[in-house]
């Protein structure tokens, strides 16, 4: 069933998780190195009881955490999801020796994980992936080893993280279904990383894989099924992508409340100027109607809805959307001091646009709507009798 409100103990959570995030998370990020993994933020994140919860938590209450930190800390809010993205596909498809060796290194913050799909020329199309994994023996061998040869790029955590979550092409020419996921520990011989300058403060690399060793232990999932592992974990996380895009679109609000109510300008207070005004409640409106398309795909998530990669793409592009225009509206009734460094507008105009790009661009979520709208279609009779009465 959609969720069209919380419940008043989930509202209190989330009052708890913003004033957890000002007070306790917030000065330990202003500590980091912007780029770098802040190893300090996550332990505390792993002691507040956060990391746990990202293997014991639905989809709803992950977009809540989200949501929440997204509004006070948007580097507690990425250091928690990015920890959750990596190593969702050992918690949902890891064998029982993989989950014990590392999902209690996640949850207290000593372990740093990485989703590593994307590549150079392929980007998030996990079906285009060229990363090779060639059996040690030889082709044809059936050899349960194999070694990891290409490059990823723009990979979160890297390259600092202590494992990848790795997606390499087993089978060659088969598409989606030669794909498989490994679990590759930083430390495999081979495997080299380079930090990259990006917008966004967190840290983003790029892998090189140079005959890197991995075997059937290492295989999360089944051979050749990393493609269902992939696209598992992103039905989760996108919706609560969208879910941190509100969170940054509420705090944009909440400071143009602030600011236009304090301002005086042409004689009296901002907020009496009918074009702000209205322009307020534009952000509003856009702010609310994408809050509750990502409760409701968290939601459809839960409850194991057949629609789920629809509602997950739908909640994504809407909410990453409405996010860019939001904080970018903030940024135009506050002026030229929304543009100084250090602002709470400038940090978020530099955050809002990579979650339109990342786990999928808004064209990819786009062509996912579209593809499953063609899938499930069903004529109605309507539409029956009203071809016949046009034939």
């Amino acid at each position: 069933m959609t969720a069209f409100s919380l419940e008043p103990a989930q509202l209190t959570w989330c009052d708890e998780l913003r004033a957890l995030a000002a007070a306790r998370l917030r000065p330990l990020a202003e500590q980091g190195e912007p780029g770098r993994v802040n190893r300090p933020l996550l332990a505390e994140l792993g002691s507040a009881g956060l990391l746990p919860r990202l293997f014991t938590s639905g989809a709803l209450d992950l977009c809540l955490m989200r949501e929440s930190l997204a509004h006070a800390c948007t580097e507690a809010e990425t250091a928690l999801a990015l920890q959750g993205l990596g190593a969702h596909p050992v918690h949902a498809h890891g064998t029982e020796s993989q989950r014990a060796r590392w999902l209690p290194r996640v949850s207290d913050g000593t372990a740093v994980a990485a989703f590593a799909l994307s590549e150079p020329d392929a980007g998030s199309d996990a079906a285009a992936l060229s990363l090779r994994a060639e059996p040690e023996a030889g082709p044809g061998a059936g050899a349960s080893a194999w070694r990891l040869t290409g490059e990823k790029c723009w990979i979160s955590n890297a390259p600092e993280a202590d494992f990848y979550t790795v997606f390499a092409r087993t089978t060659p020419g088969a598409g989606a279904r030669g794909v498989t996921a490994f679990l590759v520990p930083a430390d495999r011989p081979g495997l080299t990383g380079t930090p990259l300058d990006m917008l966004s403060p967190h840290p983003i690399g790029a892998l090189t894989f140079d005959g890197v060793p991995v075997d059937a232990d290492d295989v999360l999932g089944e051979p050749d099924r990393g493609f269902r592992v992939a696209m598992d974990t992103l039905n989760l996380f996108r919706p609560s992508v969208g879910a941190f895009a509100v969170g940054m679109a509420q705090a944009a609000l909440d400071a143009t409340l602030a600011h236009t109510i304090a301002r005086e300008a042409f004689g009296g207070r901002l907020r009496d100027l009918q074009t702000v005004a209205h322009q307020v409640a534009e952000m509003a409106l856009r702010t609310e109607a994408a809050r509750l398309m990502v409760y409701a795909a968290a939601t459809a998530y839960d409850a194991g809805d057949p629609d789920v990669p629809r509602r997950a793409a739908m909640a994504k592009l809407l909410a990453t959307e409405t996010a860019q225009y939001v904080v970018d509206h903030a940024v135009q009734l506050h002026g030229a001091r929304a543009l100084r460094r250090g602002h709470l507008l400038e940090h978020l105009y530099r955050e809002v646009r990579a979650p339109r790009v990342y786990e999928g661009a808004s064209e990819v979520q786009r062509g996912i709507v579209a593809k499953e709208l063609y899938r499930t279609y069903q004529p109605s009779r309507t539409d029956a009798t009203s071809k016949e009465a046009g034939a």
